[in-house]
């Protein structure tokens, strides 16, 4: 089992910065791939970043490339995703996630633990 635990989301203008936190226990943690995925209201979850076990494989989809980077600290059990230049389509539930497996996946069914998620709202 594994738990996840994100934190940092909130309120912030279009422009502006928010770092997402993502703590994890109860598994390996520095030997996993960690995912971050959104979901809008009433849209499907999607993928956002991932980072490989070793943190220097990362990959990003188009719409963020540029403006978010993931990143993770194994001594804190710990992965983040820093995200800049903030736009109003940013607005959703941001959730982190958990793959026993390489680093890659952009599925939300190819990771295997969630977290609760957190708000993102960006204001225009």
């Amino acid at each position: 089992q594994v738990q996840l635990v994100e934190s940092g989301g909130g309120l912030v203008q279009a422009g502006g910065s928010l770092r997402l936190s993502c703590a994890a226990s109860g598994r390996t943690f520095s030997s996993y791939a960690m995912g971050w995925f959104l979901q809008a209201p009433g849209k499907e979850r999607e993928f956002v970043a991932t980072i490989g076990a070793s943190t220097t494989s990362t990959y990003y989809a188009d719409s963020v490339k540029g403006r978010f980077t993931i990143s993770r600290d194994n001594a804190k059990n710990t992965v983040y995703l820093q995200m800049n230049s903030l736009k109003p389509e940013d607005t959703a539930v941001y959730y982190c996630a958990f793959r026993a497996g390489r680093v890659g996946a952009r599925t939300p069914t190819e990771y295997d633990y969630w977290g609760q998620g957190t708000q993102v709202t960006v204001s225009s």
